[in-house]
């Protein structure tokens, strides 16, 4: 039975903009839902889509808070806890982390609460094939 999904950044952007996926991916989401179970977004994922915009790098028709407002809206996604214990989780993980502070929140929310990330980030997938994390490539 696989994990429940946390997505990364780039899959919500993936998603919110209706980009094809992954046929993994695709049937890994199909199985939470039939499960009852949503997909899980950490919070960094907003910080993050921040930067995009104040970088000139978000691509929407939308400002970020609406943009998000309507990512968080669907009843099939909710909001990942981002506790302390994973901040400071996020410090001290095991093997060759990625050094992206987004991607360690996103990799400690992950372990904390046994979540399989879904991304096509190279440094999560690569902390993934060290043995550290379970991921999804999307």
């Amino acid at each position: 039975m696989r994990a429940s999904i946390l997505l990364d950044t780039c899959a919500t952007l993936w998603i919110m903009a209706n980009e094809q996926m992954r046929p993994a991916a695709v049937e890994a989401i199909d199985i939470a839902f039939d499960r009852g179970e949503k997909v899980r977004v950490s919070p960094i994922a907003g910080w993050e889509i921040g930067l995009l915009a104040s970088s000139g790098k978000f691509k929407s028709s939308h400002t970020p808070e609406r943009w998000l407002g309507s990512l968080l809206d669907r009843p099939e996604i909710m909001l990942a806890e981002m506790s302390p214990e994973v901040l400071l989780a996020s410090s001290f993980l095991p093997g060759k982390p990625p050094k992206d502070p987004a991607d360690r929140i996103i990799a400690a929310t992950a372990r904390q609460y046994g979540l399989t990330v879904m991304t096509r980030d190279r440094a999560l997938l690569s902390y993934s094939d060290e043995g550290y994390l379970s991921t999804i490539e999307c």
